[in-house]
């Protein structure tokens, strides 16, 4: 098994002459849920996970704030030609991450806590520049079919 993973490792991130790895190079959405923990740390959340996937979908951060679970959505953009950053969280974007936080919260034995779903929108036109973060908190209620919360 070590040597299939080393084999893996030599063929997806070395170059041909063996090289020494290189970072990858990270996405501007990567880049967005960096600056979306960093601002959560600073008001005081705790971030339990990060990228969670499940078979019902993802969840870009899973925060604790109090005795609150909050699942965030990140959406992060370099300019508004597109719409603003959260307006990309639409209804079947809520229905999935409703979903995925449910069976994150049984997963976890965690159904007895109040939870919420925010929306952190990050408009980072220069990314040698703060970026410009709107943070909304209840951004929407749990959507689909079926009762998620008592």
């Amino acid at each position: 098994m070590r040597r299939l993973w080393q084999t893996l490792r030599t063929l997806f991130f070395r170059g041909s002459a063996g090289q020494s790895e290189r970072p990858a190079r990270r996405s501007l959405g990567e880049l967005g849920e960096d600056e979306a923990v960093r601002f959560l740390k600073s008001k005081g959340y705790r971030i339990l996970s990060r990228q969670m996937r499940n078979s019902f979908g993802e969840i870009d951060i899973i925060a604790e704030e109090g005795r609150t679970i909050v699942f965030v959505e990140v959406k992060t953009r370099t300019d508004e030609s597109g719409g603003k950053p959260w307006e990309a969280v639409n209804q079947k974007r809520q229905e999935r991450m409703t979903r995925a936080a449910l069976a994150w919260l049984k997963k976890t034995r965690r159904l007895d806590r109040s939870a919420r779903f925010d929306v952190i929108s990050i408009l980072w036109p220069d990314l040698n520049k703060p970026a410009d973060i709107t943070h909304f908190p209840r951004a929407f209620d749990a959507q689909g079919r079926g009762q998620m919360f008592r």
